[in-house]
């Protein structure tokens, strides 16, 4: 157990503070910590090697990883120990990343403890590759389609509406949202050419859109909120455009650090992480939030989609 003095040093540093809450809720790996933390992991390893010359933190390895815990003191330490997680639990009070920490730490407990999901991601790399007559990835999208219930939908910042107009073959009316005029218009030609008379397309932004209130029963982001100026105020619209009960769907990209974004697509936001998005879902009312990684692009710079399920 480190001494009241060097503890008293060792939390006065902020990041430091929140790895040791973790580590007091959950044996963690480096891994986990950057993911939770959304810090580089040259600066947790750095805290964690801190931490542990101090006594603080303990680490075993388990398979190719190396887990981290809080150190548990000698009996003769325990009432020292227990002064400095009173002194630790002062100081997380200060911190306004602790709440934010939190979520973040259930999902990534939640990944750990999908183990089942790894067999599906393995089976998702396989399809495609191999030919077998009759099997696509664009049958089982109009199968899946299929299944959905005569829903109104929402398409917010839905572009020139391609996914507008795959859910209109199903949906009681799907109303597609965009700022572009120019796209609002293609897209209700090309809706008309189709022979969609329950899609309209309608001019305007994400933070304020033409449709009326608690009128849609779903309501999809597709890679739109990182359009958005003020992504929290798109996400409370969306929720109020929404019956009681409704859902929204968010697809979008996980935080990346490719600034070329920025000019190459018009990036607003260099994507979200999972807590954050799942944090501004929770501020703007939503709950049943369920949040995952579905895809990781095979070339540079691999953007990875995020979705996250949400219910008002």
């Amino acid at each position: 157990m480190a001494s009241i003095l060097k503890s008293l040093s060792l939390i006065s540093d902020p990041t430091r503070v929140r790895v040791l809450l973790l580590l007091r809720q959950e044996e963690l790996s480096v891994a986990e910590l950057q993911e939770i933390l959304s810090l580089p992991q040259s600066n947790i390893s750095a805290q964690l090697a801190k931490l542990k010359a101090a006594g603080l933190v303990n680490d075993r390895r388990s398979g190719k990883n190396r887990l981290y815990q809080i150190e548990e003191p000698a009996a003769k330490d325990r009432e020292a120990h227990e002064h400095f997680l009173a002194l630790l639990d002062a100081a997380a009070a200060e911190l306004r990343e602790t709440a934010k920490d939190a979520t973040a730490l259930q999902i990534a407990l939640r990944k750990r403890a999908a183990t089942a999901k790894a067999y599906f991601d393995a089976l998702a790399g396989k399809f495609g590759r191999h030919y077998i007559p009759g099997r696509s990835w664009k049958a089982l999208g109009e199968t899946l389609l299929k299944l959905i219930p005569p829903l109104v939908i929402a398409d917010l910042g839905a572009g020139e509406g391609t996914l507008s107009q795959l859910l209109a073959q199903r949906a009681q009316k799907v109303i597609a949202v965009d700022n572009s005029e120019k796209m609002v218009a293609y897209g209700a030609e090309l809706a008309q050419r189709h022979g969609f008379t329950n899609l309209e397309y309608r001019l305007g932004d994400l933070e304020h859109p033409p449709v009326e209130p608690a009128s849609v029963d779903l309501a999809f982001l597709s890679q739109a909120l990182h359009h958005a100026q003020n992504p929290q105020a798109a996400l409370r619209a969306a929720a109020g455009i929404l019956k009681p009960g409704g859902r929204i769907v968010v697809l979008d990209l996980l935080q990346h650090q490719f600034e070329k974004a920025r000019d190459l697509y018009a990036d607003v936001w260099l994507g979200f992480t999972e807590a954050g998005l799942h944090e501004m879902l929770t501020a703007a009312g939503f709950h049943h939030i369920e949040t995952s990684i579905v895809h990781r692009e095979t070339r540079s710079p691999h953007f990875q989609t995020l979705l996250a399920i949400a219910e008002k």
